[in-house]
């Protein structure tokens, strides 16, 4: 089976556009950074070591140092999929991160994207 092409993209060529939609919608990037270290788990300083080695998003989630296990908590639609319902592992973890982001420039408050509220 052919590998989804965005699996060998480097995550250092996509985060530019994650952090230029939250920009667009008066977010921040320190949000955006929070949101990733909350999903995989990398400290501030190993999420630049990913993005200046231009690592690619297969290895960048494998290498993910603790995957949070609230993101099961992630439900919606992200290009016409439901998250919930993706059943390839790796595509399912881009498409969290893609909801959350997503969420973020919506303007939900972090505590509801981060899946800490307790509504």
């Amino acid at each position: 089976m052919q590998k989804h092409r965005i699996y060998s993209m480097a995550f250092a060529d996509v985060y530019p556009h994650y952090v230029a939609k939250a920009e667009r919608k008066d977010r921040t990037k320190t949000e955006v950074d929070e949101i990733i270290r909350w999903l995989t788990g990398y400290s501030q300083k190993q999420l630049d070591a990913q993005i200046a080695s231009k690592t690619d998003f297969e290895t960048f989630f494998k290498d993910a140092p603790a995957t949070n296990p609230n993101r099961k908590l992630i439900t919606g639609v992200v290009c016409g999929i439901r998250v919930e319902d993706i059943e390839e592992p790796l595509m399912q973890e881009i498409r969290y991160l893609d909801k959350l982001i997503d969420e973020l420039a919506k303007g939900k408050s972090m505590d509801k994207i981060l899946r800490t509220s307790t509504e």
